[in-house]
């Protein structure tokens, strides 16, 4: 028998042996609602009726356990589409403890494949659990910014011990079968031939008293003595503020773990579910629910993934060196299964990028994720040239050569001449027109843009030009997936998207610098906002070459909104050039810990001089808030550029590159959803103020006026007839 609809169902079959298997069935991951877990509790509650049943194993359709609550029906409660009444809460008491634990009945869980979140604390709350070896097991719930609701902050620390438990939940991170058994979380490892089938004798076992009747919200032995316990937590405690201090939900989920080792693990429960409401319906968990659906969505491309189109079959790559994510390119492609070609002007540069390969996943023996006969096997595939003769059966060819225009069009004719017809001809610069590179081949509709970030990031900028074939881009969204990076599809122009949305960044710094603002005071300012270092500090990581590079595209492309600075030029013109020469805006010692250096006043003035401009002593003692929209209000003004002139083509997609690429804080939802949490008309004002004292650099554009004076979200989509042609 079954209940349920169109959102998922659970179908009980009650056997010859008197065991009742209830099985979850919502494909494709049987996630839960609370549609699917009043159905649960429905058929679990008939079982407890009917004499002929003795015990009951839960399991899920299809391979998977159940991947957890919906996010979808999580973000409507947040939206207030669910009504009051069916919000979670009471229903890791009254439903889960109270009649799937407390049954009178023993239960077991079948647990393979995804058995993650609010599927994991059903599991928990059975009497024991069977595991296939593979299963990926976890409550992730802290990813989205809320905490586990269904009792998961009560037993899994009595299951597994505190530290795991704490280490399980703040990391959201996945462990497997064979790991979950070791640890205590489940009972047995078996063949998923043999899952169901052990799962029924084991609770027939426990309903004859041949196995204990294990109730995990009343296990002691793995908890440690209380006054031990607090000191863990408040250790965990201690590393989650210096991790995340700009959120609460970390710290609500300590104190939640620590009520139930306090005062039991019923009162708990009841923390639990207060505390869940709390921080569902919070700023951040909001935020971090949008970036999981903007994730999810940057591989859907208008006009290229709804057409039916198959990816082609990539199975041979070539690099060609020069660049400095030439290793970090080979080793993404490797790991994937990928057979390699790496092209270098001699073999000396050749032996020191394979050179690079090699300590890359060296680095991975290291922290135990392979052995070196693994490492062995992965590098086999990587093949090294110095000409061009290994390039007539490619499938694809990244170019990585300096940012030089002329360079690169000279390696994309060699590319059209060497490569078969085929070959998907792709570019890694972070900067440069792809039209202008192609420019002396007759192949535009195979060039497209594979943009790796520096230093190495999961996000791939998929760049397109009007020439460049949908085939081509799906071929690559393929190779994307293999590679296990996140892509962002986006138009061809200077600097593209991310690089194109962020270059008011360093600028506003500088701007603001040479006007009076302490350099030091920007960083701090910008880093407790959430950002991972301010601008200084990142240009003195990535170099002050690439810095002057990139600058001098923007201003080049852009004139009459760049500010111009000489600062970096001339810091640069006595050798210091950042972390590599150990003096930049900083100075570093032999571990590259950062220190300010008083000697940076002196470049400071002297570029103040040069750029003719003078002290404002509204910018010396500016407020960190001020400084904050002085810098990032540019950033959203370029980036409603990037909108308006379909570079890119949903504000989500730039929402999640800010995060991945930029380092901009997940938990304030990515670059327009912070800006429209703000509003259009406040960035406006404050744009249209600073751009009469400090010039058109700071002048708002017309997309982001015209949502102004509408009263439009700048992440709305664009209008039809705003479109571009």
């Amino acid at each position: 028998m079954g209940s349920g609809g169109a959102e998922g169902r659970t179908f009980m079959e009650v056997g010859d042996d008197g065991v009742a298997l209830i099985t979850i069935i919502n494909p494709p991951i049987n996630s839960l609602s609370f549609h699917m877990v009043g159905s649960l509790k429905d058929n679990f509650e008939n079982a407890l009726r009917r004499d002929d049943v003795k015990a009951i194993v839960i399991t899920g359709a299809k391979g998977n356990f159940s991947g957890g609550f919906d996010v979808a029906a999580l973000q409507g409660i947040q939206a207030g589409k669910i009504e009051k009444e069916e919000r979670p809460g009471s229903l890791a008491v009254e439903v889960i403890t109270d009649i799937f634990e407390a049954a009178k009945k023993p239960s077991v869980a079948a647990i393979d494949g995804l058995t993650m979140g609010g599927g994991l604390e059903i599991a928990m709350a059975c009497h024991a659990r069977i595991s296939t070896a593979t299963a990926q097991i976890a409550l992730p719930e802290l990813s989205i910014g809320i905490i586990p609701g269904f009792g998961g902050t009560q037993r899994l620390p009595r299951l597994v011990g505190l530290p795991k438990a704490l280490d399980m939940m703040l990391k959201s991170e996945p462990v497997k079968g064979e790991a979950a058994y070791n640890l205590g979380l489940v009972d047995a490892i078996v063949s998923a031939d043999e899952l169901v089938n052990t799962a029924r004798q084991w609770a027939l076992d426990i309903f004859h008293s041949r196995r204990p009747w294990v109730v995990s919200l009343h296990k002691t032995d793995k908890i440690d003595p209380l006054w031990e316990a607090k000191k863990i937590l408040k250790f965990a405690r201690a590393q989650t503020n210096k991790q995340a201090p700009n959120v609460k939900y970390p710290q609500i989920c300590l104190d939640v773990i620590e009520e139930g080792i306090v005062s039991g693990p019923r009162a708990g429960l009841w923390k639990e579910a207060e505390a869940f409401q709390e921080v569902l319906y919070s700023v951040t968990s909001k935020s971090l629910v949008h970036l999981l659906f903007a994730q999810r969505g940057t591989s859907k491309v208008p006009g290229v993934t709804d057409i039916d189109l198959v990816p082609r079959r990539v199975y041979k790559v070539g690099i060609i060196g020069g660049g400095i994510m030439s290793p970090e390119i080979a080793t993404a492609l490797i790991l994937s299964n990928y057979q390699v070609t790496l092209k270098e002007e001699n073999d000396k540069f050749l032996q020191d990028v394979i050179g690079k390969v090699r300590a890359n996943l060296q680095s991975s023996v290291k922290e135990g994720k392979m052995s070196e006969k693994d490492l062995e096997k992965t590098i086999s595939p990587l093949k090294g040239v110095v000409d061009f003769e290994s390039f007539k059966d490619m499938d694809m060819v990244i170019e990585d050569a300096t940012e030089n225009v002329s360079l690169k069009q000279q390696v994309f004719a060699d590319l059209e001449k060497y490569c078969p017809p085929h070959c998907i001809l792709a570019s890694n610069t972070s900067t440069i027109d792809l039209n202008l590179i192609g420019e002396r081949t007759k192949s535009l509709d195979r060039i497209v843009g594979a943009h790796f970030f520096s230093p190495a990031q999961p996000l791939l900028e998929i760049v397109r030009t009007r020439q460049t074939s949908p085939q081509v881009v799906v071929d690559l969204l393929d190779v994307v997936e293999k590679i296990k990076k996140t892509q962002v599809v986006v138009g061809d122009c200077t600097g593209f998207a991310v690089n194109r949305m962020f270059f008011p960044y360093a600028q506003a710094a500088s701007l603001l610098v040479e006007r009076g603002a302490d350099l030091y005071q920007i960083d701090r300012a910008i880093t407790e906002f959430g950002m991972p270092m301010g601008p200084f500090r990142l240009a003195d990581m990535v170099g002050f070459d690439v810095a002057i590079a990139t600058g001098t595209q923007f201003v080049r492309n852009f004139p009459e909104r760049s500010y111009k600075s000489v600062l970096v030029q001339l810091m640069q013109e006595e050798k210091r050039a950042g972390e590599t020469t150990l003096k930049g805006f900083y100075v570093y010692d032999e571990k590259i810990e950062a220190s300010p250096d008083p000697e940076v006043e002196k470049y400071i003035d002297k570029s103040r001089t040069i750029s003719g401009v003078t002290i404002d002593p509204k910018l010396v003692k500016l407020p960190e808030k001020e400084i904050v929209e002085m810098i990032f209000f540019p950033v959203v003004n370029e980036a409603c550029r990037v909108l308006d002139e379909g570079i890119a083509v949903k504000a989500a997609d730039l929402d999640i590159a800010a995060v991945i690429a930029m380092g901009f804080p997940p938990y304030r939802g990515g670059i327009m959803y912070w800006a429209d949490s703000l509003g259009a008309n406040y960035i406006c004002s404050r744009l249209e103020e600073w751009s009469e004292t400090y010039g058109d650099f700071f002048k708002p554009c017309a997309y982001l006026a015209q949502r102004s004076a509408k009263g439009i979200p700048l992440s709305s989509p664009v209008e039809e007839e705003e479109s571009p042609s």
